[in-house]
């Protein structure tokens, strides 16, 4: 009889320990998700969606070593399964927040135009290219991470991240040689 209490706890303290683990990268998961779904209110329900299947299936999850990556990857492909859904192609990244009071008006409008350009610039590039560049330059996730979540090869992603990365920087350039040209 006092054994079954005592894996009661038990039971519990890992209860209490996935909870844990996993509410603490419920953030990285909205921000994947928004930034797949765009919808504040879509992504909510994704990450809670998630979050159901995660609990439903604990006992499963828990021998995992990476539950993290785990959660990220479900999170990911429940979001691409809704675009499929809904047959949309645009994915957009997170939104950058701005101190307004720290910078003139001018600067907020040229700070505006600049993130609104750069997302227009991330609108055109392939799928992969911005989950990888969302989750490695917004979320901070490690190679190694970002290919579990991915289903790519730590090369891969990193291959994929490069590309992302020239392809922005050239049309930066581009924007900003233009823009040099245009206002002489």
């Amino acid at each position: 009889m006092k054994q079954t209490p005592t894996k009661s706890l038990a039971t519990q303290m890992d209860k209490g320990a996935f909870l844990q683990r996993i509410l603490a990268i419920q953030d990285s998961m909205f921000r994947l998700a928004k930034s797949l779904l765009k919808s504040t209110e879509e992504s909510e329900d994704a990450v809670q969606e998630v979050l159901a299947k995660l609990w439903q299936n604990m006992n499963k999850i828990a021998t995992l070593s990476n539950i993290e990556g785990y959660a990220m990857i479900m999170t990911k492909n429940y979001c691409l399964d809704r675009l499929k859904s809904r047959q949309a192609s645009e994915l957009r990244l997170v939104h950058f927040k701005h101190d307004k009071a720290s910078a003139s008006l001018d600067k907020q409008i040229e700070y505006r135009d600049s993130v609104a350009q750069v997302f227009a610039f991330m609108e055109a590039l392939p799928k992969l290219q911005k989950i990888v560049l969302q989750l490695r330059d917004v979320e901070q996730y490690d190679f190694e991470t970002i290919a579990q979540i991915t289903e790519l090869s730590e090369g891969a992603v990193r291959v994929a991240l490069s590309r992302a990365r020239k392809t922005l920087q050239k049309k930066l350039i581009k924007a900003h040689q233009h823009g040099i040209e245009t206002g002489s």
